[in-house]
């Protein structure tokens, strides 16, 4: 895989604390004297992406710039419910014109990939690098490269407070966006859900962690599931549930 060394990933680290299914999910353990999300900015900087931490300017969110704070990334507190206000808005303060999205809820996001996502952007012109199929659909490996002028041109015919959590709606409105999918290389045979939404999912997660560590590479959790394909049950349940919610916040959109 060639890797860009000349143009540093930018990774905004999408978080809140108001989750409803699990609270503060962000700040569960995660590794020794680690959480979730100091996991996901290390695993950034390991994987040479440089994080800036993307959270709502509520008060909820003042322990999240505080834990950026402690560990010196640099932290944007933005609208709390419109996902890509807040992006363009960060975007606009450091002076960013492209990035890719890391979810606090994929801890064990493909740090290669994303990096392979953002020099497609790059290199094609492209405006927009969605994610793999089996990204989208649970395996949490790799996000949207994302340039910072799309962002605007999404925003321009919608009111501020919109809710834009299922940002991808909002995209693919936009006339003429130049989109491309990333294509599926997983060497795995069988479903994964590796995004953390419930209690199930912070099981199997903080599983991985203990066993592999903050670091562990794709192909290593891969190898995991393919040495015990029962893991994969003690979550993927779950999915349907997972992908009704999203279904539901996009009919509210529409209307």
């Amino acid at each position: 895989m060639e890797i860009n060394t000349n143009s540093k990933p930018i990774g905004f680290i999408t978080v809140r604390s108001s989750s409803s299914r699990l609270p503060k999910k962000c700040f569960l353990p995660f590794g020794s004297n680690e959480t979730v999300l100091s996991h996901v900015i290390k695993r950034s900087i390991f994987y040479n992406i440089e994080p800036i931490v993307c959270t709502s300017t509520d008060i909820s969110d003042d322990s999240i710039e505080l834990l950026a704070n402690d560990l010196g990334v640099k932290v944007f507190r933005g609208s709390l419910n419109n996902k890509l206000k807040r992006w363009l808005d960060c975007a606009k303060f450091f002076d960013v014109d492209k990035f890719h999205t890391i979810d606090a809820d994929d801890p064990f996001f493909d740090g290669p990939q994303m990096i392979q996502s953002f020099n497609l952007l790059n290199k094609n012109n492209f405006d927009c690098i969605c994610p793999t199929k089996s990204s989208s659909e649970g395996d949490a490996s790799v996000g949207y490269s994302l340039t910072t002028n799309i962002i605007e041109k999404a925003l321009s015919d919608i009111p501020d407070e919109t809710d834009t959590e299922m940002m991808w709606y909002f995209l693919e409105r936009v006339k003429g966006i130049r989109m491309h999918e990333m294509k599926d290389t997983t060497t795995i045979n069988q479903s994964l859900r590796l995004t953390l939404d419930f209690e199930e999912d912070y099981w199997l997660l903080s599983f991985i962690q203990r066993l592999l560590g903050t670091y562990a590479s794709r192909e290593d959790i891969n190898n995991l599931f393919s040495s015990n394909p029962d893991l994969a049950k003690i979550n993927l349940f779950r999915n349907n549930e997972w992908k009704n919610a999203q279904l539901l916040k996009i009919d509210k959109n529409k209307r």
